[in-house]
C-alpha cells in the first residue's frame, strides 16, 4: 500500500441530536458503542463525489499518474444508482479513463474483499490498483430504529496498491469467510429482485434494519476472531507481533472483544469510531489513512485488518509495511 486517502462530509452530527430524537438519556450512545459523533452527507452530495475526494488524496499520496492505475475497485453498499455501477463514473471523475472499474457489494467487509482481489491483480499484471470504499449510510437509516440509527455514518477511504519485490512485505495473508445462515440479520427488505419497488410497499422497507443486534454482535466477534487467528497463522506472525490492529469500526465493544480474544494490547487498536461512527466498508481504509497521518507506518510494521458484517461476510488480512 503506497498511498492513502479519506474523506467525510462536512456536516458533523453529535450524539445529542440522535439521543433527543429517540428519547435516549444523554451519554447512552457513547456508552453502548463508543461513538461521540459521525458525519452525514448533505443534500446534493453523492457517493461518487465522496469516493473521488478520498481517491484523489490517495493518488496524490502515492504520486500516481492517471496512466499508472490499471483498475479501480469501489466497495460500496450505497452506489449512486442501482444501475449502472458507480466505479466507472468514479474513474471518469479521476481522469482514469483507461482503467477498468467495477463496484463490489461486500457490505462491512467489502474493503477486505476488494483489497484481496486487488492484490491478486497487481501480482499478475504488475500494475497499480486503486481500492476505494465509500458509503452514504445516512440515507439508508430508519430513523425510528435505535439499533441502526445510532451507528451508521458516511465516509470514504482509499488506498493505492503497487507491485513489490519483497515477498515478506505487502499483503502476506488473507482469510475470508461467510455464514449465509445469518443472511437476514442486517438487510434492506425491499428493492431487490425478491421484492421489487412497488407503490404499496411501506417506505421503511427500503431502509436498513438490524433484526437482532445481540446475535450480530456475537457472530461478528466470533467471525473476526477466527479469521484473524487463521490469517496470523498463515503469515507466521504471533498476535503479540502485530504493530497496529485496524478493525472494522462497527462498535467499540465489538472490536475490543476481538482484540481481547486475540491477546492484542488495547493501545495497538486504531480507533476512529468515536468521531466518525460506522461507515461500513469505509472504516478500515479511513482508519488506515488517519493512522498514517497521526504516525507514519514504519518499514516492517505488521498490520492486522479484520471486518464482519451483513451477509454474514467477513475476514482478516495481515499486511507488512
Amino acid at each position: 500500500m503506497v498511498g492513502f486517502g479519506h474523506a467525510v462530509p462536512a456536516r458533523r452530527v453529535g450524539n445529542a441530536e440522535i439521543e433527543g430524537r429517540l428519547g435516549l438519556e444523554a451519554g447512552w450512545i457513547e456508552r453502548r458503542t463508543g461513538i461521540r459523533a459521525r458525519h452525514w452527507a448533505a443534500d446534493g452530495e453523492t457517493l461518487s463525489g465522496l469516493a473521488a475526494a478520498a481517491a484523489r488524496m490517495a493518488l496524490d499520496d502515492a504520486g500516481a499518474a492517471p496512466g499508472d492505475i490499471a483498475l479501480v475497485l469501489l466497495a460500496t453498499s450505497t452506489p449512486d444508482h442501482l444501475l449502472p455501477p458507480s466505479a466507472p463514473l468514479l474513474a471518469h471523475r479521476l481522469g482514469l479513463s483507461g482503467a477498468g472499474a467495477i463496484d463490489l457489494a461486500g457490505a462491512c467487509s467489502g474493503f477486505l474483499y476488494a483489497l484481496t482481489l486487488a492484490d491478486g491483480f497487481v501480482r499478475v499484471q504488475g500494475r497499480k490498483v486503486l481500492v476505494v470504499a465509500a458509503n452514504i449510510l445516512s440515507r439508508r437509516i430508519n430513523p425510528g430504529e435505535r439499533a441502526s440509527a445510532v451507528l451508521f455514518a458516511d465516509a470514504a477511504g482509499a488506498v493505492v496498491l503497487a507491485p513489490g519485490h519483497d515477498p515478506r512485505r505487502g499483503l502476506v495473508s488473507t482469510d475470508l469467510a461467510s455464514d449465509g445462515s445469518g443472511y437476514d440479520l442486517i438487510h434492506i427488505p425491499a428493492g431487490g429482485g425478491n421484492r421489487p419497488f412497488a407503490p404499496d410497499i411501506p417506505a421503511e422497507d427500503f431502509l436498513m434494519t438490524m433484526r437482532d443486534g445481540r446475535e450480530v454482535f456475537s457472530r461478528a466477534v466470533a467471525l473476526m476472531t477466527a479469521t484473524s487467528q487463521r490469517a496470523l497463522a498463515q503469515a507466521g506472525i504471533d498476535a503479540s507481533a502485530v504493530s497496529r490492529f485496524v478493525p472494522h469500526q462497527a462498535n467499540a465493544r465489538m472490536f475490543d472483544a476481538v482484540a481481547g480474544n486475540l491477546g492484542i494490547a488495547a493501545e495497538k487498536t486504531v480507533r476512529t469510531i468515536n468521531d466518525f461512527g460506522n461507515s461500513s466498508a469505509a472504516t478500515i481504509p479511513l482508519s488506515l489513512s488517519l493512522a498514517r497521518r497521526a504516525r507514519a507506518f514504519a518499514k516492517g510494521e505488521a498490520l492486522l485488518l479484520t471486518a464482519a458484517g451483513a451477509g454474514l461476510a467477513g475476514g482478516a488480512a495481515v499486511v507488512v509495511m
